[in-house]
């Protein structure tokens, strides 16, 4: 008899694998489009589990050199920089389309550059010279002195027509300062408002501001000069509370009381009050003479207004304000990172807001075509900070396994019928009543798991626990590091087992059963655990954005990611 392995029928052949992943498990090779948008939706240039900050740039550079298309390029980046929201990396693709199609750059510009943080990120980017030639070098070739004229001109148009609240928000934050893009980019001012400005924001003594004088600059920086040289906490109040255009953190370092903050508090967006209810907390916001916290904050010397449920009511309806929130662009997840991270003291109404928010941040999952099995990866990789390793205080608290456990908590709120299994090297029996709010589901799930990967387990355990269900297919949640365990005809675990769901369905619900397999990454690697193809989709990120490509999926509109980018309109 011959090799039944070597000479298998064609309707039994299975993929073999092409790569081997960075767990050194098999593993399957993305595209280089795939591949880049695959890292454009999750990557942050921190350290990763399996890869370092330095290894994640290289990568890109590599990937954005495969990809001869400048209109991918520049679609990519908006839809990093707008679906994703995402960026870093939608600064570096700009940065990159800089040097290959520079009438492109202007056109996505200004949408990528959406904000004064993005403009530093971009500015930083560039002077490090990593990204090829986009900068003016010396007569002798030696030391980079300035931007490239396209560049120049792109950055001259951004500060010449940022309101002025985009030009004060830009000014938060160092190295590089804004100060330092206004040297560079030299923008030709407007007018006398607009030349005063960049002389105050430069710093420059005001007769340097000439025709421009102190008398020309926008009121709300009168205000603001105003807001820090007062000596009362009285009047400080009274100013933030008429400073419409300014960011709050522009005040807070001069703020002088609670009555202050609390004027703060009503200035600050979604997500501003999402990161900072323990600071309101610890600036006494949220306490009252009359109520058992106040009475700990004063004893702790921190003042407290005669009544704080105004302010715990604005608090809590803003952040559950559903224009607020789409708004925003927040992640679910951040939500999540809230309700977590917040005191024991904080209010419960509050706390009550988060768990609606996050219903809402979620409010993009569909009902899909059917129940579906979710593969919840809790192995130990999953236990790494989302965004990457970015040094003590700048790494954020939420983990791979976190953000995981909410995507499945969503799918599974919607789609009460479908089934979690929580695996690593053991598949996990999880009781998830789907009644429950999303950041309760998400809390419980998190909390399995933590030992080596194999992502095919939940295939399985659907095989063996659940062989006389039908779904519409299986979602998995991972960073798709996989390394326990082989399949058929050195094809991955996943793959043989899907194959094998797949025969399992079809015995159910006939030939012409067509489940799909959703594989979702969380983290910027370029090799995934099932090949893609008619049945099958991967894709990366974690904004609800991936929720729409899924249900599209699910319902054979075949939506898949790159589609999803190159649908992106310039």
């Amino acid at each position: 008899m011959a090799n039944k392995s070597l000479f298998a029928s064609l309707t039994s052949q299975l993929p073999r694998a092409n790569a081997v992943n960075e767990a050194g498990g098999l593993a399957y090779k993305l595209e280089p489009k795939h591949a880049l948008a695959q890292v454009a939706a999750t990557g942050t240039f921190g350290n990763a589990f399996y890869s370092t900050a330095e290894t994640q740039l290289d990568e890109v550079l590599k990937l954005i050199d495969e990809v001869d298309d400048n209109q991918y390029l520049a679609k990519l980046a908006l839809y990093a920089r707008e679906k994703a929201f995402m960026k870093d990396m939608p600064a570096a693709l700009l940065v990159a389309l800089s040097v290959r199609d520079t009438e492109l750059m202007h056109r996505v510009f200004d949408r990528v550059v959406d904000n004064g943080r993005v403009l530093r990120t971009v500015f930083q980017m560039i002077r490090s010279g990593r990204f090829k030639n986009n900068t003016v070098k010396n007569k002798a070739g030696k030391g980079r002195v300035g931007l490239s004229s396209s560049v120049q001109r792109a950055f001259q148009r951004w500060l010449n027509t940022a309101s002025v609240g985009k030009l004060l928000s830009a000014s938060i934050g160092n190295d590089p300062s804004l100060r330092d893009i206004l040297r560079m980019a030299r923008p030709t001012p407007k007018d006398n408002a607009r030349r005063a400005m960049f002389g105050w924001l430069t710093d420059k003594s005001i007769e340097k501001w000439a025709p421009a004088t102190e008398a020309d600059l926008p009121v709300e920086v009168q205000s603001l000069i105003a807001y820090r040289n007062s000596e009362s906490e009285e009047a400080q109040a009274l100013i933030a509370g008429g400073l419409d255009n300014v960011r709050w953190d522009l005040l807070a370092d001069a703020a002088k009381g609670p009555t202050v903050w609390a004027a703060l508090a009503r200035k600050m967006g979604p997500q501003a009050l999402r990161m900072n209810l323990n600071t309101l907390l610890r600036h006494g916001v949220f306490g009252d003479s009359h109520s058992p916290l106040g009475a700990a904050l004063r004893a702790a010397g921190i003042a407290v207004p005669e009544s704080g449920d105004d302010i715990v009511d604005l608090v809590a309806t803003r952040l559950a304000d559903e224009s607020e929130i789409r708004r925003s662009k927040q992640f679910p997840y951040q939500y999540f990172a809230a309700y977590l991270n917040a005191d024991d003291n904080v209010p419960q109404k509050i706390k009550t807001a988060l768990h609606k928010a996050a219903e809402i941040a979620c409010g993009n999952v569909p009902e899909l075509p059917g129940p579906v099995v979710i593969g919840l990866d809790t192995s130990g990789s999953m236990s790494s900070a989302v965004t990457g390793n970015r040094g003590r205080g700048a790494t954020s608290k939420m983990r791979c396994i976190d953000v995981a456990a909410l995507f499945a908590a969503a799918i599974l709120r919607r789609n009460p019928d479908s089934v979690v299994i929580p695996f690593d090297t053991s598949a996990y029996d999880a009781k998830i009543d789907p009644n429950d709010s999303i950041l309760s589901i998400a809390e419980r799930l998190a909390k399995y798991g933590g030992g080596g990967t194999d992502c095919s387990l939940p295939l399985v355990a659907a095989n063996q626990k659940h062989a006389n269900r039908k779904f519409a297919g299986i979602v998995l949640v991972s960073d798709n590091e996989s390394w326990v365990g082989t399949g058929r005809h050195g094809s991955t675990g996943v793959m043989t087992a899907w194959e094998a769901f797949v025969a399992n369905q079809r015995k159910l619900a006939g030939k012409e059963a067509n489940p799909k397999l959703v594989n979702i990454d969380l983290q910027p690697y370029q090799t995934v655990q099932a090949c893609e193809r008619a049945d099958i989709m991967n894709i990366g990120g974690f904004s609800d954005a991936v929720f729409n490509v899924i249900g599209a999926f699910l319902a054979d509109n075949n939506q898949r990611f790159v589609a999803e980018v190159e649908a992106i309109e310039l």
